[in-house]
């Protein structure tokens, strides 16, 4: 072979291999990215096809603990008894998957879920015990009596499906009945693919739902010492740490989790998230719990890893002192909106008078806020957006009765009949 055809073979050999590397490199990179080893046994077939079309769901498995103890797709997205099947590539699956299906390997977790307000209390605060079966109801109102087995939420029917069912059930459907018989979603907190630990202990986690006037604990927790510090501090921490085993060398500032549901040092981890609370602090007049002093004893067991029994004491000595003040507070003015509606003065049906949501937002926002920080430590939320509303809005309030009555008065007057209400 003479040296041109040599030469001529090597340049048309070369031009090939260029020519396929650039149009390689012109592919997406789903075509051309391969998962690992590790991902392959844990996903299956799986990667194949979602590493191209939703290719961000395989990262966050291939990051997720569950991928690290080798749990496979099919693990958790086989249906179960129930459950509507979905042929899907050759594979049957849940078409959804729900609390059922996490409860397959975590029924501990779930069972203490169940007792909690975060099932079935949540979703019934927005639609009443409707699709909750009888032994749903039951099993609820054994934990929080008169929190399922209720009507709709007057305000929530007021409003119109298109505003609870993107709003309030964005957050209460943490609790919502699932055809399968089991109740609620564990995503919520702990997210889908990634089932992370970590994200459920970020306070942010909590404050998708536990924000803004009428629940604002995110905004009370960003403002106490505790959110300043864990805002300083958090790049030290592991977050995903086993609860088991959960120190405060992991964690030395606390977070929501931290408080009402992990095992720092040995405690008991609960996924009730009511087990360490010992007032029914969400209520217009907030009373003990039924399990007040076990919750209390408790709570300070979690603040006795940083605080000393005396400023523990004396912290919760002046919370429950604004809880009393809040309470008569909120009596004074419901005595008000009674009376009003004892003398005929307002119409029967909710919510469709000024001085209705004025009376509503007296307890549901302010009241609420300066409870939640006066526990929380929010001194502002005490304050500004608590006591200092709750009074200047009962001076409103007690005009708004004065007009009411006397426009009244003056229409009886006018018309010469007596006074027997609307």
């Amino acid at each position: 072979m003479t040296f041109k055809a040599v030469f001529i073979s090597i340049f048309i050999g070369t031009s090939m291999i260029v020519a396929a590397l650039v149009i390689n490199a012109k592919r997406p990179a789903g075509d051309t990215s391969r998962p690992t080893a590790a991902l392959v046994r844990a996903t299956g077939k799986c990667a194949e096809c979602h590493s191209r079309e939703t290719s961000a769901i395989i990262h966050q498995f291939e990051r997720s603990q569950h991928a690290k103890s080798n749990v496979n797709c099919l693990d958790c997205h086989r249906h179960l008894e129930g459950q509507e099947k979905l042929e899907h590539r050759g594979f049957t699956i849940a078409k959804h998957l729900t609390a059922k299906n996490c409860a397959e390997c975590h029924s501990t977790e779930y069972n203490q879920f169940l007792k909690s307000r975060h099932a079935a209390p949540a979703w019934g605060a927005v639609h009443g015990d409707q699709h909750f079966t009888a032994e749903q109801i039951s099993h609820a109102e054994s934990f929080h009596t008169g929190m399922v087995s209720r009507p709709p939420n007057a305000l929530a029917l007021a409003e119109g499906p298109a505003a609870y069912a993107t709003g309030c059930d964005g957050c209460h459907s943490i609790g919502k009945p699932n055809p399968d018989g089991s109740i609620g979603t564990c995503t919520a907190c702990h997210a889908r693919h990634s089932t992370s630990i970590a994200l459920a202990r970020e306070p942010q986690t909590c404050g998708q739902c536990h924000m803004g006037p009428d629940h604002s604990q995110i905004e009370i927790y960003t403002e106490s010492k505790h959110g300043v510090l864990f805002n300083a501090q958090k790049a030290s921490f592991d977050l995903s740490a086993d609860p088991k085993t959960l120190s405060t060398r992991d964690m030395s500032v606390p977070t929501c989790a931290t408080c009402h549901m992990s095992g720092l040092e040995g405690m008991k981890v609960t996924h009730d998230t009511t087990d360490r609370l010992s007032y029914f602090l969400y209520a217009a007049v907030s009373k003990k719990r039924p399990n007040f002093a076990k919750g209390q004893e408790e709570m300070k067991e979690v603040c006795l890893k940083c605080h000393t029994q005396g400023p523990i004491d004396r912290y919760y000595k002046e919370a429950e002192e604004v809880l009393v003040h809040v309470n008569e507070m909120v009596l004074e003015a419901q005595a008000i909106m009674k009376s009003l509606r004892d003398d005929g003065l307002l119409t029967p049906a909710p919510f469709d008078e000024p001085i209705e949501f004025l009376g509503f937002d007296y307890w549901h926002y302010w009241g609420r806020t300066a409870k939640h920080g006066a526990f929380m430590g929010g001194a502002d939320f005490v304050q500004w957006h608590g006591n200092y509303e709750l009074l200047a809005k009962l001076v409103e309030l007690k005009e708004m009765d004065k007009t009411i009555r006397a426009e009244h008065a003056q229409k009886q007057a006018g018309s010469g009949s007596p006074d027997t209400g609307h």
